[in-house]
């Protein structure tokens, strides 16, 4: 069964967001499909954090609507994100509690069973089990990280949003990440929205991507088929002519 034909986690329809007068996102339209990791790329001010968040229920939308399992996102707001989670490298935990306490307490916000067993098995997945017992405010940015893809994880989310989650980790542990990410959302056929100026994440990781510009979306499709339509090199080269140019495809030859 193809992505297309599978049952819709998230869409957003005409999705519009304007401050003061400034239009940041325009119409933005676009379906996760179950089961499918969907990348949001674009240059600063593309608009990404906007969706983000109106995605979180974090910004109210100026018009356009959110669906997720099938359900108005408005109306089933807590329904939805009892069923979802949320990692950035951009936000930080509580940083007075040790590692184990703040997601003891997220855990207990979602109403995880057998906690204990749960932060023993994610702390190892990403490897910092011996951070336990750390200052949360202590850790460093890439160790934050993991705590966040930890905390991400406690609910067994059906719908994943992904901010960013290899920006501050060096090549090495960003590509156990990477890893431990697509091994965890085949074996649970988590459906993930995430968002990297890393090409080498969206390559690796996900199966379609949507290019925004200035609120608008530009291009969509997998990595190949994007790479292929641009007559680039590699993706890294359509993020830059789309970021400098906002256009994809390849200019006609002349005559």
């Amino acid at each position: 069964m193809s992505a297309a034909d599978r049952e819709v986690i998230l869409e957003a329809n005409d999705l519009t967001r304007e401050f003061d007068g400034v239009t940041v996102l325009d119409r933005f339209n676009f379906k996760l499909h179950k089961g499918e990791v969907l990348g949001l790329l674009g240059a600063n001010g593309a608009g990404k954090t906007t969706a983000m968040n109106m995605l979180l229920g974090l910004t109210t939308p100026t018009s356009g609507a959110i669906r997720a399992f099938g359900m108005d996102f408005v109306k089933h707001r807590l329904e939805v994100l009892k069923r979802a989670n949320f990692s950035s490298a951009y936000t930080s935990l509580p940083s007075n509690l040790l590692v184990w306490q703040n997601l003891t307490v997220f855990a207990k916000i979602y109403g995880v069973p057998n906690v204990k067993q749960k932060i023993t098995e994610l702390l190892e997945l990403f490897e910092i089990a011996d951070l336990r017992k750390r200052v949360t405010g202590q850790l460093s940015a890439g160790e934050s990280t993991r705590l966040n893809l930890c905390k991400a994880l406690l609910n067994d989310p059906e719908l994943l949003l992904l901010d960013e989650p290899t920006a501050s980790l060096d090549p090495d542990i960003a590509d156990k990440v990477r890893k431990t990410i697509r091994k965890v959302q085949k074996e649970r056929g988590i459906s993930i929205l995430y968002t990297s100026h890393l090409m080498k994440d969206i390559e690796e990781v996900c199966d379609r991507v949507i290019f925004l510009h200035k609120g608008k979306i530009v291009a969509e499709g997998t990595p190949e088929e994007i790479v292929k339509k641009s007559d680039a090199a590699s993706l890294e080269e359509v993020f830059i002519k789309i970021a400098r140019s906002g256009e994809v495809e390849a200019a006609p030859a002349s005559n």
